[in-house]
């Protein structure tokens, strides 16, 4: 197995122990930033592993399957939490969880026949903004929650532009007879 399919690897293993921090009191008030530590060095890694691969042109289609399904396991299982925690409305969480499945059940049928569907700028966009609004919401600093707010306000707009440009960019994917 090549580093970054073990980076990924790496990542998974790693939800279930950010999982843990974020809801549990183990540590006190260190529990939280434990938590978001663990965030974003998995969220690192998901970096990392892109970067190597295509620089060392280590691309396997373990990686191509397990990289986005960890990014989604990642982001989800945070998202999740932080419902559970009061610190995110369930129906932001419902969007953008919908949006993945929509978008995974594109790639699906695109794969099928014969296409790749590649991120797009709109999505990389989605998840950067996502990936900071969940560290301010983990780390739920009174101060800036107004700045919490609009970067998850951007979030969800930016994941509501994103499936529509996938939708509007790989329309034909949905039609009978692409090839």
């Amino acid at each position: 197995m090549n580093l970054p399919n073990k980076l990924t690897i790496i990542r998974v293993v790693m939800i279930p122990f950010f999982v843990f921090f974020l809801l549990s009191d183990l540590l006190g008030g260190a529990a939280d930033w434990t938590a978001l530590i663990i965030f974003v060095v998995a969220s690192l890694t998901d970096l990392l592993d892109g970067h190597i691969a295509r620089k060392h042109n280590l691309v396997t289609n373990f990686g191509k399957f397990m990289d986005p399904l960890a990014d989604k396991l990642l982001v989800s299982a945070a998202m999740i939490c932080l419902v559970e925690l009061g610190r995110l409305p369930a129906w932001i969480v419902v969007i953008i969880i919908s949006r993945e499945f929509i978008i995974s059940g594109f790639r699906l049928i695109a794969s099928d026949n014969g296409v790749v569907i590649a991120a797009s700028y709109w999505g990389k966009f989605k998840t950067t903004f996502q990936m900071i609004m969940i560290c301010l919401l983990i780390a739920d600093i009174q101060m800036i929650r107004p700045v919490t707010a609009i970067v998850t306000a951007i979030a969800l707009i930016l994941t509501v532009v994103s499936l529509v440009d996938y939708i509007i960019k790989n329309k034909n994917v949905m039609k009978e007879d692409v090839k």
